[in-house]
């Protein structure tokens, strides 16, 4: 049992050791979301606070252990030294003032320093040509609404980049339609609850164009660790090209009008929206432009035709506890449902 024991601490060790060793490549890479690049104002702020938190407790652990080394090594026992124990000596006021008023001063400075950082963050003034997005959490995907635009899309969140020259910040309504999530994405933002029935606020100004990683930090459900967040922080002009091309109704194609039928026919339509169509459900996510998201099932998997086509047959083989049905339809039906949704686009 012990020889077991051994082994599996020796395996966790190895794997903490290459995670250590990986993790900055990852980071550079960008495919770890990661608080140490910060890439938005209220993710340096932040990094800024850890940063200063981490040197403040440091600090204390080298004065600490630095004492404890010099006792240990002063006072060690050595052959020489008389039998019996030392003198003993009791008390000192100098020590004990010391050693709770310092502490008390160090509580009091973290302390202020994290008021002033949070209410920086919560109370900054919200500019008038900000990007308004509500973002509702489900079990187990997301929902973004865009109310200037009338926009509606899932999972994939478009926001524009910010610049000195051209600020742009994006502020977030967030609420939830069933339990408690929480909405994070450690390179722009601390994470923020959402709650049923309550409206939460978070903002951002991105200050590079590029892919950011993150996901529910609040355990919602069986599959909590599969709801990802990919934002995406577009060029004023991608943002623009990106915002017409959702306003635009879902494509009338003749050639897949069997797979559109066997979509309004089925369960489909009472839970989807495709706009332009007769579908307007509002259980799942909205799907009018489905293919423009490069990943389905909120980030669990590519939008390849072959995965789309598996997803509506049996989600749990991506997704086990997902809410969405296997809608049991026969491989023809199957094959003309996934052809009319890559025409969504």
């Amino acid at each position: 049992m012990q020889t077991r024991h051994a082994q599996r601490l020796i395996r966790r060790s190895s794997a903490s050791a290459w995670l250590l060793l990986t993790s900055p490549m990852l980071i550079a890479q960008g495919t770890t979301p990661s608080t140490l690049a910060p890439a938005s104002t209220p993710a340096h702020q932040i990094f800024d606070l850890a940063v200063f938190v981490v040197a403040i407790t440091g600090g204390i652990f080298l004065v600490v252990g630095g004492l404890l080394a010099v006792a240990l090594y002063r006072f060690r026992a050595r052959k020489t030294d008389p039998l019996g124990e030392p003198a003993q000596i009791y008390g000192s006021t100098q020590i004990e003032l010391a050693w709770t008023v310092i502490p008390v001063l160090i509580v009091v400075i973290l302390f202020l320093t994290t008021a002033r950082i949070i209410f920086a963050i919560q109370d900054a003034p919200k500019p008038k040509t900000a990007l308004d997005v509500t973002a509702i959490g489900h079990q187990f995907w997301w929902e973004f609404r865009y109310p200037k635009y009338g926009v509606v899309t899932a999972n994939e969140l478009h926001i524009p980049v910010s610049s000195d020259a051209a600020p742009a910040a994006t502020f977030l309504k967030l609420t939830s339609a069933d339990v408690n999530h929480s909405f994070w994405i450690p390179q722009l933002a601390g994470k923020t609850d959402l709650i049923a029935n309550h409206v939460n606020t978070m903002w951002m100004d991105p200050q590079k164009p590029g892919l950011y990683l993150g996901q529910c930090a609040q355990f919602c459900g069986t599959q909590h660790a599969m709801m990802l967040l990919r934002v995406y922080v577009d060029t004023p002009e991608q943002f623009d090209t990106w915002i017409k091309n959702q306003q635009h109704p879902a494509p009338q194609d003749s050639a897949v009008e069997a797979g559109r039928m066997v979509f309004e026919r089925q369960a489909c339509m009472n839970c989807h929206t495709v706009s332009g169509t007769a579908a307007t459900g509002r259980f799942g996510p909205d799907l009018t432009h489905l293919m423009s998201r490069a990943t389905l099932a909120s980030g669990a998997i590519d939008n390849t035709p072959a995965n789309l086509r598996q997803w509506i047959k049996s989600p749990d083989t991506f997704k086990r506890g997902a809410l969405m049905p296997a809608m049991q339809l026969t491989d023809e039906q199957l094959n003309q449902v996934t052809a009319y949704l890559e025409t969504l686009k």
